[in-house]
């Protein structure tokens, strides 16, 4: 027994009866100019049938959307897991390039630090590197006029960011960090080798959360 129908049960109902109705009424018009018979309820089942294969086509989609989000979250908990276990900020280091990176499947992983007023900007020491004031701006914005703020950016690897990375990568992930009042800016820069693992058109709400605890840790 039926109590209540959800919106998107009602709105699907209304569509396969209008949908089969106005093949049915194709149906008769056709019968109606021709000699020939014409099956209608074969023609309101084969209306059927289309739609089904339309509507399981669209739950596969949203399965297999679903499963990765899944996989996506899990790869995400492990990586923090690793930012937890690390006593001192050398060991911290260090994790970001054997244990962090792997979790995350990118090739690399490096945390990208302003110099103070008058310090020498040092070079690249593994997962740290420390770069002169404004360099965390430039990456971002990679070239563009406007300024694309503090929010996450995934594209494909840019020329800004091949020092930083040290080695060939296909695509990038940028997460900008705010290290607190009175402190510059810093950055976390992914890279991968799969030119279609970083992009625009990808969700960042779980880059997001590790960019977050990253931050706190």
């Amino acid at each position: 027994r039926v109590l209540a129908l959800t919106r998107y049960q009602y709105d699907f109902a209304c569509a396969v009866i209008h949908e089969v109705c106005a093949e049915m009424a194709t149906a008769a018009r056709e019968a109606d100019l021709g000699d020939n018979v014409v099956d209608i309820r074969g023609r309101a089942m084969e209306a059927l049938e289309q739609r089904l294969d339309r509507l399981e086509t669209a739950h596969e989609s949203v399965i297999s959307a679903a499963y990765e989000n899944q996989s996506g979250t899990q790869v995400i908990h492990r990586a923090v897991l690793s930012l937890l276990e690390p006593m001192d900020f050398a060991a911290f280091l260090e994790t970001l390039e054997t244990d962090v990176a792997p979790a995350l499947r990118v090739e690399t992983l490096k945390l990208v630090m302003e110099a103070a007023d008058g310090a020498p900007a040092g070079a690249d020491t593994g997962p740290l590197v420390v770069m002169p004031e404004g360099s965390v701006s430039r990456m971002i914005a990679a070239g563009r006029k406007a300024p694309r703020g503090d929010d996450i950016v995934l594209r494909r690897a840019s020329a800004e960011t091949r020092a930083v990375h040290g080695t060939e990568v296909a695509s990038e992930a940028l997460l900008p960090l705010d290290l607190g009042p009175g402190r510059r800016p810093a950055l976390l820069v992914m890279g991968s080798l799969d030119p279609t693992r970083f992009s625009p058109a990808h969700g960042t709400d779980l880059l997001r959360f590790f960019a977050q605890a990253f931050r706190l840790v």
